[in-house]
């Protein structure tokens, strides 16, 4: 078996996108009420060092069906770090996940969006079975691309973080009525990405 694949879209024909959203710094209740009353399909992916202080916010999302996945204990530049280093990090979490929340993720996403072989390498010993990046990244205010038609496409996996007014010029409910004016403008559902691995 080769190493996890790392992509950026989800190959469909359906025009659907799927939100994911990182880290576990921003612990919103309103933002948990608002996704569950609205039945917004997403997948979050956590890091230890920022989920600790209230592992309890992140078991409601888990009691919810939202899959928790693998961030890295401590959200370092994986590229600076040994192999060794690496998969402390990867595998770490994934026995931070399963002890707190009952299952080892398969997925897996590096802090920043960096990685190399020993990234993959490290991931695949611990577990995980692919790298979803993201193509879009979605924030209060804005929108950022990493294609230079700046335009959604069917399959795409747009990013967020849980953050708030402290980071942001809004909450984590402002991000997702952002997020979701421009996906049905454009005609698009919001689909869960494990359904569609």
């Amino acid at each position: 078996m080769g190493l996890p694949p790392v992509f950026t879209t989800v190959p469909t024909a359906h025009k659907v996108v799927f939100l994911t959203i990182d880290d576990g710094a921003e612990k919103d209740p309103a933002f948990l009420r608002m996704m569950s009353e609205l039945k917004i399909p997403y997948t979050a992916f956590l890091s230890d060092c920022l989920i600790k202080e209230d592992y309890g916010y992140f078991k409601q999302m888990r009691e919810r069906g939202v899959a928790l996945n693998n961030h890295t204990l401590h959200h370092r530049y994986m590229r600076a770090l040994s192999y060794d280093a690496q998969k402390r990090e990867i595998c770490g979490m994934q026995d931070v996940i399963e002890k707190r929340y009952g299952k080892r993720p398969t997925l897996f996403r590096p802090p920043y969006g960096s990685y190399n072989r020993d990234t993959l390498r490290a991931a695949k010993t611990c577990g995980i079975k692919a790298v979803p990046l993201w193509n879009e990244e979605v924030f209060v205010d804005r929108w950022d691309y990493r294609e230079g038609d700046r335009d959604l496409r069917p399959g795409d996996i747009v990013l967020s973080h849980f953050r708030g007014k402290g980071e942001w010029k809004g909450t984590m409910p402002d991000m997702i009525r952002h997020f979701l004016k421009l996906v049905t403008d454009k005609g698009y559902a919001v689909a869960r990405l494990e359904d569609y691995l």
